[in-house]
This record gives C-alpha cells, structure tokens and sequence, in this order.
C-alpha cells in the first residue's frame, strides 16, 4: 500500500473536510488497480441517456468523469451529469475547464461540487472556441489547468479562496489532471510536474497507442519521482470504426503508429470493431504490467457497452 502526499500543501493543517473520501481515491490509495471510464453528458435537457451509460458502467468501474463541453461543443453541464450518475449508483469526477470561466466562476462551481457530494474534480484548460461549434464565442482562459489546480489545492488545503478570503468549511475532493502520455521530449513530464506541484493527484492520460511511446514516458515519470507523487492512469480505448480513426487521426493529441492503423484497416469493416476491441485488451494488459501505473481509464466514445467485455477480457475485473 502506498501513501502519496501529492501537494506542497498537504502537511498544512486542515479543517474538518466535508464528503467522504470516494471510491476511485480509496482504491487508488490501497494499491488496487483503478478503473475510470469517461462519459459524455448529452446534447438535450434528458438525463435518461445518464441513467442508460450508468447502468452499463455502474458494475465495472471505480469512477466515471463526466466530461465539461469537449470540443468546444454544447452539451448539459458538468455537474448536472455528474450528479445523475450518482444518482445512479455511479461515482463521478466532474471535469472543469478553463475556457469559458474566470476564476470567479471556477471556484463557485469548485465549492458546488463539494456541496452537492461530487468527490472528484478534475481541472483542464480546455479546447478554443475556433475547434468547436461556436468559433466566435467569447473565451475566458482567466486560468490555465496549472492555475486552476492550485486554486483548488487552495480551496480544499488551506480553507481559502484565491481572494484570502476564509471558508466556512472547505471542501475534501481528489484532484485530478489530464496529460498526453505519447508527446516526446521531456516538456509534457515538466507539464506534469507543474500540476502536480499545484496539488494534482491523479493524471488521466489521452489515449495509449503506442506503446514504446508510453513505456519512455512513464520512465521518464519514475526517474523524475512522479509516480510516487501522482496516480497514472492511462487512456486505453477500441477504435470501433474507420470514422472514429479518422476523427482520432485530426486530434492533436492523439497519436497513432502506421502498424496499429494498418492493422485496425487491415480487416474488413465489419470485423474492424473485434479488432480494436482485441487490441484495447492487449493494451490494457501491457499498461497494467508498467511499473507507476495506478489503473486505467477508458475512453470508449459513447460505446460504454464494450467496458464489461474490455475488462474481462483483460483480467481486471
């Protein structure tokens, strides 16, 4: 069992902390592998497609982040998805980014999150309004994930707003960030550095394709001291179909070697999805024999259908 002290703020003293520590963080911090799945909430004033993710997930994960209008585009809030899937019987991380609040807005929904029983909270700056449905929106990006990191660290380890102001209780939630674990170089392991520094405790990455790729990140994780620090928990997900491979192709941060992309192509199209399922199980095995790595996150584009299978298949459930 290991125990992290994941902030430069954790040895200050603390408050009486409101919710109880979550399922994800309790598993995490015995040295249990962790599952989290990402959720989309909808696009429509029904939480019933909610109620149909969680009840596919609500048996095979510790947490699911419920995600804060990716791509730029107009989805239902956070937090109002992340309290219908724990109304469901499924923990929830609710994700906040940066572009469309300043710091004002991003710690009053911080403080509501804690309020309305979330656990998790997971900071990230966000895509720009050019990449979604909206280019001309206005963007705040009054903070970045780095900034926002440490407001929350603020919020929850020292009882304050970023203002001095005091808090009548603060709140008790895990930390967490998001980061690429397939970016070359040594700039994205000082990206991290730098949250976690801030008060990140946990690191879900984009997705893991390339597994060379990975391998020297996460070592480069180990020789800086990072895994003793944070929680890895890489992204592993199936590429069910050309479209979706070539959506992933167009993102910035995702990257995919010619073999898994000739080998995803190199069946029939109805036999694509059995081969991105059986190479997702291939890499959830091989991430999980990584030493550092904490557990793992998946990313099924709105096919939460395939986790049980993912899962099983794998060994880990």
């Amino acid at each position: 069992m290991r125990e992290f002290d994941s902030s430069p703020a954790a040895d200050r003293p603390v408050a009486a902390s409101a919710p109880a520590v979550g399922r994800l963080e309790t598993r995490l911090r015995a040295g249990e592998f962790a599952v989290a799945c990402e959720i989309s909430p909808p696009r429509g004033a029904s939480i019933e497609p909610l109620r149909r993710k969680a009840a596919l997930v609500r048996d095979w994960v510790d947490a699911a982040l419920v995600t804060d209008g990716q791509g730029a585009q107009v989805r239902m809030a956070a937090w109002a998805g992340c309290l219908a899937m724990q109304s469901e019987g499924v923990e929830a991380v609710m994700l906040l980014q940066c572009r469309d609040r300043n710091r004002l807005a991003i710690q009053a929904d911080l403080l509501g999150a804690a309020g309305s029983g979330i656990p998790s909270v997971l900071l990230q700056t966000g895509d720009r309004a050019t990449a979604g449905e909206e280019p001309e929106a206005a963007e705040s990006f009054d903070l970045d994930s780095v900034a926002a990191i440490q407001a929350a660290s603020t919020l929850k380890s020292e009882k304050r707003l970023l203002s001095g102001r005091e808090l009548s209780r603060p709140p008790a939630w895990f930390i967490g960030c998001v980061e690429n674990a397939t970016e070359g170089g040594n700039s994205r392991v000082r990206r991290l550095a730098a949250k976690v520094d801030a008060g990140a405790q946990f690191v879900l990455s984009q997705y893991v394709f390339d597994l060379e790729r990975f391998r020297d990140w996460m070592r480069r994780l180990r020789d800086e001291g990072l895994t003793e620090r944070v929680f890895v928990l890489p992204g592993v997900g199936p590429v069910l179909t050309r479209n979706a491979l070539a959506f992933l192709d167009k993102l910035p941060d995702v990257y995919i070697p010619e073999p898994v992309r000739r080998r995803l192509l190199s069946v029939p199209e109805d036999q694509m999805a059995a081969e991105a399922t059986a190479l997702a199980v291939e890499t959830l095995q091989a991430v999980r024999e990584e030493p550092g790595v904490a557990g793992a996150y998946l990313l099924t584009s709105n096919n939460e259908a395939v986790i049980g299978e993912l899962l099983t298949r794998a060994g880990i459930r």
